[in-house]
C-alpha cells in the first residue's frame, strides 16, 4: 500500500461549555506564545513506553515549531492530574501554564490503540475540548498529529496542518550527476520514502485533492511528460499524448482536471486536461511562455506567470470570462505563484537585485510581504489552513560539489522559519504539502 497510515475511528465528545477565552491571534506578528504544558499518557502495561514517550514529543514537537505555544518544562509541573480528576488550576496558575493537556492511551483488541485526551483552559477554570481516537497499532504517530491538530485547531481557530505529508524531489550525488526521485515524508520530515526509481528524471510533483494521486513531470526516453501516480497501487500512467512537451502540472480544487503547461511550435500555453473525459482544452493564447498555474480554491480562477508584458509577472486568468489581467507590478520578475486554501492570499517567487525572495500578496497584487530571502529559493506550497508555506532554498557555495538545497517552511508573518530534517545526503526542492489526511 503507498497510502500512509490509516486512522481507523475518529469521534468527538459534544460538550455544552462556554466558548473559551484562551486564544491565540495567529496573524500578529509579535503575538506572545501560549503556555501549555503536555502531561506524560497514562497507560497500562500492554502500551510499550517508546509509544507513550514518543506521542509525547511528537505532539509537543508539533506544537512548539509553530511559535504559537511555549512548552512548560516538565519538571516544573506541580501535579500529576489523573484522567477525569479535576486539576488544581491555582497550581498550574502559578507557573504561568495557561492550557494543560491530559491524555491515555491503551489497547483496543488486538491491532488497535485508543487515545484519550482533554484540554483544559486553566484561567477559564474549564475543559475545553475532549476527544477519543482509535487507529492502527502501526500508526500510533498519526494519532500524535491528529491530536496535535485538534489542539491547534480549538487554540487557534485555524485548519490545522500536522496531518499532513510533502512530496518533493530528493536529489542525491554529485551537482554534475545528479540523481532526482520523487518522494514523500510527513511534514515533519519524518518516514521519509522514494516513490520513483533513479533511473528516471522526475519534476514538480503535486497531490490532487483526495491525495490519492500525485502527478509530475517526468522524463522517459527523453521525452518530457506529465504522469499520475496512484498512491494507493503504485501504478504510474501517463495523462495523454498532447503532441509536444508538457509540464507544471497542478489539480483543480475538486480534483476532475489538471491545468499544464503545453509547448506546440515552439509557443508555451496553459492547457486543462478533464481526467474523467481524457480531452484538453486550451486556457491561455499568444506568442508568449505562459506556465506554472495554480487554480484558486473556489476553481473560478487560475493565476499563473507569463512574459507576456514584456518581463516575468504574475497574471489572473477568469476560466469563465477567458480574460485575464496582470496583478504584479513591483520590482522585478514574479513566479510560481500558488493561490492559499482559504482564497486570501497568492504565494510567489521573486527574482530581483540579484536575490530570490519567497513572499506574498493578496489576490489584487496589493499588500506585498517578503518572508524569506535568499541566494535561490523558489515553489512556495500551501499547508492547510493558509498559515504556512513550505519551499526550497539551494545555498550559495564556492562550488557545486558543496551546494545544498534545504526544504523550509515559514508563516505569513515571515518570524518563524525552520528547516525540516532531511537525511544528510539528500538535498530536498520542489516541494509540494498535502491536503490533510483522510
Amino acid at each position: 500500500m503507498f497510502r500512509f497510515l490509516c486512522v481507523l475511528l475518529l469521534s468527538l465528545f459534544t460538550m455544552s461549555v462556554a466558548k473559551a477565552e484562551l486564544h491565540v491571534d495567529i496573524v500578529a506578528g509579535g503575538t506572545e506564545p501560549i503556555a501549555i504544558a503536555v502531561q506524560k499518557f497514562e497507560s497500562n502495561g500492554k502500551v510499550s513506553q517508546k509509544d507513550i514517550k514518543m506521542l509525547r514529543e511528537v505532539v509537543e514537537s508539533d506544537l512548539k515549531r509553530t511559535g504559537l505555544f511555549r512548552i512548560i518544562n516538565h519538571d516544573a509541573f506541580p501535579q500529576y492530574v489523573k484522567m477525569n480528576d479535576m486539576p488544581n488550576f491555582k497550581s498550574w496558575a502559578a507557573i504561568k501554564t495557561q492550557a494543560l493537556v491530559q491524555a491515555s492511551i491503551k489497547p483496543d483488541g488486538k491491532d488497535n490503540y485508543k487515545l484519550e485526551f482533554y484540554l483544559w483552559d486553566v484561567n477559564g477554570k474549564e475543559q475545553i475540548e475532549a476527544q477519543s481516537l482509535i487507529s492502527s497499532t502501526k500508526s500510533v504517530r498519526r494519532l500524535a498529529h491528529i491530536m496535535a491538530d485538534a489542539i491547534y485547531e480549538r487554540l487557534t481557530g485555524e485548519t490545522g496542518y500536522f496531518d499532513t505529508q510533502i512530496v518533493f524531489i530528493a536529489e542525491t550525488g554529485a551537482m554534475n550527476k545528479r540523481v532526482k526521485r520523487m518522494a514523500i515524508m510527513d511534514q515533519d520530515g519524518f518516514g521519509m520514502r522514494y516513490l520513483s526509481d533513479k533511473n528516471t528524471f522526475v519534476m514538480s510533483p503535486h497531490f490532487s485533492p483526495n491525495m490519492a494521486t500525485i502527478v509530475f513531470l517526468s522524463y522517459r526516453n527523453d521525452d518530457p511528460m506529465v504522469w499520475a501516480l496512484d498512491l494507493d497501487t503504485g501504478n504510474q500512467t501517463r495523462l495523454g499524448n498532447f503532441g509536444g512537451m508538457n509540464f507544471a502540472p497542478r489539480f483543480s480544487p475538486d480534483g476532475s482536471r489538471v491545468a499544464l503547461s503545453l509547448v506546440k511550435d515552439g509557443i508555451t500555453n496553459i492547457y486543462e486536461y478533464d481526467m474523467f473525459n481524457k480531452t484538453l482544452r486550451q486556457l491561455t493564447f499568444g506568442n508568449h511562455i505562459d506556465t506554472s498555474p495554480s487554480y484558486s480554491p473556489d476553481g473560478k480562477y487560475m493565476a499563473f506567470n507569463s512574459d507576456r508584458s514584456g518581463s516575468q509577472q504574475i497574471h489572473v486568468l477568469d476560466l469563465a470570462k477567458g480574460t485575464q489581467k496582470r496583478i504584479t507590478f513591483g520590482a522585478g520578475r514574479y513566479a510560481t505563484p500558488a493561490w492559499s486554501p482559504d482564497g486570501r492570499f497568492i504565494a510567489f517567487t521573486k527574482m530581483a537585485d540579484n536575490t530570490f525572495y519567497i513572499g506574498i500578496m493578496n489576490t489584487e497584487g496589493r499588500h506585498e510581504k517578503i518572508l524569506a530571502g535568499g541566494w535561490y529559493m523558489e515553489a512556495p506550497s500551501w499547508a492547510p489552513g493558509s498559515r504556512r508555506l513550505v519551499y526550497y532554498e539551494t545555498e550559495r557555495a564556492d562550488n557545486d560539489k558543496d551546494r545544498i538545497s534545504h526544504i523550509r517552511s515559514v508563516d505569513i508573518t515571515g518570524r518563524n522559519l525552520y528547516d525540516i530534517d532531511l537525511p544528510n545526503d539528500v538535498n530536498g526542492t520542489e516541494p509540494t504539502w498535502s491536503p490533510k489526511l483522510p
